[in-house]
């Protein structure tokens, strides 16, 4: 394994290095106004909610690497400390990555990219009509993360109102995740589309108290077949079925087959039932998976 000190790296390829890394990252498309009412409008990538109570986002303007200039967005909060953040979906992210052009100071990045401003209710930097979630925010406090090139400047912006098209909404009224098709940056030129295509769940374990990976029986646990998603999944169960519900399972017309077929061969009857199992732990059928690798 690659090993760097990063004393040992420049801010570009240190910047290179991290950002291919430390992805997806969602996008902040901040707008924000100075004293004198002119508005700005700016993606950002270092950004994430930090808290709920109270509901607080924290994005980061870094100042230039080449200049050591800061951002017309920071520059604006520093004399109106509010802003609101608009999500960026997949059919809107071409225009947000024009939106990131280093255009001069006043000019007016709503016309820039073609968005369509519209009025906030709460704070006075405009909204952007074309984002499915915006979230007025007023700014709590900039932090500094030092002067130098590449240097971060915290905004912890507090969320005071949000608007959300009703398009996105199921029908319990909470956001649909498969409607909303986010997009999310990653290292370079790249960026990632969370479609419906490529969603997946992951059974959250603050639900349950798992046994974890350590519990799982020695020969399960060090399976030539089984990945460690796998293990995971096993260890989030709470309790392991019964020997009933295991001698239940046994009577399904493919398990008795797989045992049938690999009679006096033990080597191979545990290839087969790990295989087995792998099929139902990726169809998120954990339970069933846990009764085949418990077959005696």
């Amino acid at each position: 394994m690659l090993s760097i000190n990063v004393k040992n790296l420049s801010t570009p390829e240190l910047h290179n290095y991290l950002q291919y890394a430390i992805a997806p990252r969602p996008i902040c498309f901040a707008s924000t106004v100075d004293k004198d009412g002119n508005v700005n409008l700016s993606p950002f990538s270092f950004f994430n909610l930090f808290s709920t109570n109270p509901p607080i986002c924290v994005f980061s303007p870094s100042r230039r690497v080449r200049g050591n200039t800061t951002k017309h967005t920071l520059e604006n909060i520093l004399e109106v400390p509010e802003c609101v953040i608009n999500i960026v979906t997949y059919d809107m992210v071409q225009q947000t990555s024009l939106a990131s052009v280093e255009y001069p100071k006043g000019v007016n990045e709503f016309i820039k990219s073609g968005f369509t401003p519209i009025a906030s209710n709460m704070v006075k930097p405009p909204r952007v009509a074309e984002s499915p979630v915006q979230l007025e925010c007023v700014v709590n406090e900039v932090k500094a993360l030092g002067d130098g090139p590449g240097a971060g400047n915290l905004i912890l912006a507090e969320i005071k109102l949000i608007h959300i098209n009703e398009a996105i909404l199921d029908a319990g009224g909470t956001i649909d995740q498969e409607k909303l098709e986010l997009v999310a940056r990653l290292g370079g030129d790249w960026y990632c589309r969370v479609s419906k295509d490529n969603l997946f769940k992951v059974a959250k374990p603050v639900r349950t108290i798992g046994i974890g990976v350590d519990s799982i029986p020695y020969a399960i646990r060090n399976s030539n077949v089984l990945t460690g998603n796998n293990l995971g999944q096993l260890g989030n169960v709470e309790v392991l079925p019964g020997d009933n519900e295991i001698e239940e399972y046994c009577q399904s017309d493919e398990i008795k087959d797989l045992l049938d077929a690999t009679i006096g061969d033990n080597q191979t009857r545990e290839l087969q039932l790990h295989l087995k199992a792998k099929q139902l732990l990726d169809e998120g059928r954990v339970e069933e998976a846990w009764k085949v690798l418990l077959i005696g």
